[in-house]
């Protein structure tokens, strides 16, 4: 099932519409967190690092709601956390599609299957299945045997169901190229939508702290599996430009504000990935905060080697519409899954910067203006101490 054209269209109008009013910052996904609380404890994750009390707390669904229409972009996200731990978590999603935003609910997807029976398929709900690689690499990487055959078989009874499903990927430094072209194909024949790849990057609470990628390690690492990839099939929920950017030939740089973070604390400063206080309304985070502080260019020390998607989707996305190399460039890769060279700008220096954790999530910020897909293909249908998550299961 492809990207819904009414899905592509109103995030083009949305972001158009931003570009003729003038407007240099605003926000594409919201990144909504309505628990901390998880299933897993994975190795790469820092947003489950609270104490009990915290971890135990839930944000009601009109809480959810005022955040969205405070924020009100066509797009959110429901990270965690672990969503489907949320017991009105079926009553949120609801509201959300009675106001026509497009969801893309992340999971693990241990709930899911037992959950979907809460849902109804709409074309504004999709499950964001959460796959770190084949079975051995991704229980590896969520600390738990048995979880990938778990997500898969809950995969397919969603899409047998009629529900929307994407997956979305982290990337570490063990990652074999091979394994993650592997882990594409197969992922393709379950029958997803389209999947999503970020690289990922160190927090400081996550458990482990020796498999977060570099910025040199990241373009590396994707060059190889991004090798002529529109001879595969692949289709992949994110901006061209976006994948462009995570190969090395493109550059971008960081838009903190398009994906905006809301949760049990309020709107998180700067951004979903770092923690630096919080503000009491989307306005007062949008216009009291310094975004000079931040991104790569900035020197920021804890951006250096963040290339992860909550800031460069948005970034790709204004990039696509902000020139005519741009436009054309995506264009191409929409089309023929490739950009040629003459297109891609020459590269601009960046600035001396010393390399500090920023963090990555597996939360889906996703692209929906374009999908790469190969030009002939199927038609489609349509500082406390935490508590282990484990602890807090009901």
């Amino acid at each position: 099932m492809a990207i819904p054209i009414s899905q592509m269209w109103t995030v083009a109008t949305y972001v158009l519409g931003q570009r003729l009013r003038g407007r240099k910052r605003y926000p594409l996904v919201l990144m909504l967190e309505p628990l901390f609380r998880c299933n897993l404890a994975c190795m790469g994750c820092g947003k489950i690092q609270h104490p009990a009390e915290i971890l135990r707390k839930n944000m009601s669904p009109e809480q959810c709601f005022s955040a969205v229409e405070e924020c009100n972009t066509p797009m959110v996200s429901i990270p965690g956390g672990e969503p489907l731990m949320h017991p009105q978590i079926d009553e949120i999603v609801a509201g959300l599609v009675e106001r026509k935003k497009y969801i893309y609910l992340c999971t693990n997807a241990i709930k899911l299957e037992e959950a979907l029976p809460k849902f109804t398929p709409s074309k504004y709900l999709s499950f964001s299945v959460h796959i770190d690689g084949l079975a051995e690499e991704h229980d590896r990487a969520v600390c738990r045997e048995g979880i990938y055959d778990i997500a898969t078989r809950a995969i397919k009874a969603a899409r047998a169901r009629g529900f929307r499903v994407t997956t979305n990927t982290t990337l570490y430094n063990d990652a074999e190229p091979a394994r993650v072209r592997a882990m594409f194909d197969e992922l393709m024949q379950l029958g997803v939508e389209g999947m999503m790849v970020s690289p990922g990057y160190g927090y400081a609470k996550a458990p482990d702290q020796d498999h977060f990628l570099v910025r040199e390690q990241t373009t590396a690492l994707m060059r190889k599996i991004f090798e002529r990839p529109w001879r595969k099939g692949w289709h992949f929920n994110q901006s061209p430009l976006y994948l462009e950017f995570l190969r090395g030939d493109w550059d971008l740089e960081c838009t903190p504000w398009g994906s905006p973070a809301y949760n049990l604390f309020g709107w998180q400063r700067p951004c979903y990935l770092l923690d630096e206080g919080y503000a009491a309304s989307f306005d007062e985070l949008m216009n009291e905060t310094d975004w000079e502080r931040y991104g790569r260019a900035s020197g920021n020390g804890k951006c250096a080697d963040c290339m992860v998607h909550c800031g460069y989707e948005p970034s790709a996305v204004a990039a696509a519409f902000g020139s005519w190399r741009g436009f054309a460039a995506t264009a191409s890769a929409t089309l023929f899954g490739r950009v040629p060279n003459w297109l891609r700008p020459k590269k601009a220096a960046a600035s001396p910067v010393k390399s500090a954790s920023c963090g990555n999530g597996s939360a889906q910020v996703p692209n929906a203006v374009f999908q790469i897909e190969p030009l002939k293909k199927t038609p489609a249908n349509s500082s406390e101490k935490a508590v282990e998550p484990t602890q807090l299961l009901s």
